[in-house]
């Protein structure tokens, strides 16, 4: 079948939209916000056309998804239903976009914290770079009963790209808890009551050492076997 042409006027301006990143960006590829408003001078709300895209399937990530783009740039990373056939352009019932204030509420239930890495909004990453951007993201969760239910988690702009097919299990881990010992258990809940767990000083120590070369491992290792038990 033979693509429309994106110029053609005779389609809504999402349609064209949508026929723009097809034939002109491509899959994968980044564009800028002044190339979309270049090829769409007549149409005065383009980019909002563009965002409207994502709730019929299509992926398109701006610097919140994916923190190598630049403030202007946005990525087509994937096509979803074409909008430009009869049928296809209607919105769905269920929109995916949520209000500020469904996420400050559910990013205050996660105390403000990414629940896949655990850091907070404006900390640096490990490896350095820009502070953590946090943002809400959809999960799927294995629930006790069985049924899978989709909800809604606090994610830093790097978990998001890195972890879009997680599934989270409770089902499982409640069946872990069971294996636990007693006293393990209490342990487990105060750090569930706190939510945090700040790590023992063997788990500190053992953090440090990996972090050495190889010749300081082995000269820590051997100090460690003359001290004897």
């Amino acid at each position: 079948m033979v693509m429309p042409s994106w110029q053609d006027k005779k389609f809504g301006s999402k349609a064209r939209a949508g026929l723009w990143l097809v034939s002109v960006v491509g899959e994968g590829e980044v564009f800028t916000k002044g190339q979309l408003r270049e090829a769409f001078p007549d149409v005065s709300q383009i980019d909002r056309r563009v965002r409207d895209l994502r709730d019929h399937g299509w992926q398109i990530d701006t610097r919140r998804e994916d923190e190598t783009l630049h403030l202007e740039e946005q990525r087509f990373v994937k096509k979803g239903a074409e909008v430009w056939i009869p049928g296809q352009s209607k919105s769905p019932k269920e929109k995916s976009g949520l209000t500020a204030a469904q996420r400050t509420k559910v990013m205050m239930s996660d105390s403000f914290l990414c629940r896949s890495c655990g850091i907070g909004a404006g900390e640096e990453f490990a490896d350095g770079g820009q502070g953590a951007q946090l943002d809400v993201a959809r999960r799927q969760v294995l629930m006790p009963d069985g049924t899978t239910k989709m909800m809604l988690v606090t994610e830093c702009n790097r978990c998001r790209v890195g972890g879009r097919q997680r599934q989270g299990d409770a089902a499982g881990l409640i069946s872990a808890l069971g294996k636990l010992s007693p006293l393990e258990r209490q342990v487990f809940a105060g750090w569930l009551e706190a939510d945090r767990r700040d790590p023992s000083p063997m788990e500190r120590y053992w953090g440090e050492w990996r972090t050495l070369p190889e010749d300081a491992r082995t000269a820590v290792r051997d100090a460690l076997r003359g001290m004897g038990n």
